[in-house]
């Protein structure tokens, strides 16, 4: 029986609170079950080096776990004096997905930040993160434009993430903690809107998997990622502006 009494095509249950955060441009709790993360969108008027003098814009993100996120008090990485491989790893690619998502040329020369903090969690943080940070990104690029900072909306493609894996010899997607730590083959799906990939990480644990397996697990996490759109839409539709 898997958590919340789903099948294995199911995803847990998602929340997506917009504007959570008072002072953000935009933001949005997201909720996979037991795995919550806030995610604030912030705007600067500077962007990288490499950028300076283009008129291009940049979209990039931070991505942190709360000391006591899991079951056991984790050390905050400031005062270990530096950011974890993992950590690293994690926002690099919320950036990548975010990116791929938006024009960054229509921004100007302004740099949105996404900040993503993993107030509780339970499998699928980074796949929480991605999701939840479309919605923040969606909500300051209207502000932008409803402030007149920009004449016109920049073009946004939806794009959701979420986890599928092998469990048990059975396909599963959006796994917990649980079910992540038992997982013959753990992946991670990024796609925008109609299933155009953005990002496959994919993991045998034990033994390999075949092709069929793979193909059984991307068709599982893109209809499960359709469902994710699905409700980004209704959710920026329901709030002001």
């Amino acid at each position: 029986m898997r958590s919340f009494d789903r099948g294995p095509m199911d995803l847990r249950p998602v929340k997506l609170l917009p504007g959570v955060a008072m002072h953000a441009e935009g933001s949005v709790q997201v909720e996979f079950g037991h795995t919550r993360v806030m995610v604030t969108c912030s705007v600067e008027d500077r962007v990288p080096p490499h950028l300076v003098g283009t008129g291009s814009g940049w979209v990039t993100a931070e991505y942190g776990m709360l000391p006591r996120a899991t079951h056991q008090r984790t050390q905050r990485e400031a005062a270990k004096g530096k950011q974890g491989g993992r950590t690293m790893e994690i926002q690099r690619l919320i950036g990548r997905s975010l990116r791929a998502a938006l024009e960054v040329r229509a921004l100007g020369p302004r740099t949105l930040t996404l900040d993503c903090d993993v107030l509780q969690a339970d499998g699928g943080t980074r796949t929480a993160s991605i999701t939840g940070a479309y919605v923040a990104l969606a909500l300051a690029a209207r502000r932008l434009k409803e402030n007149k900072v920009l004449s016109v909306m920049p073009a946004i493609s939806p794009v959701a993430a979420v986890s599928v894996g092998m469990v048990g010899g059975e396909v599963r997607v959006d796994l917990d903690y649980e079910e992540d730590s038992a997982a013959e083959v753990d992946m991670n799906l990024v796609a925008l809107e109609g299933g155009r990939l953005v990002e496959v990480q994919g993991t045998a644990e034990h033994k390999p998997f075949d092709r069929r397996q793979l193909d059984a697990m991307l068709d599982a996490g893109l209809a499960a990622i359709g469902k994710l759109v699905e409700l980004q839409r209704k959710v920026l539709s329901q709030w002001p502006g």
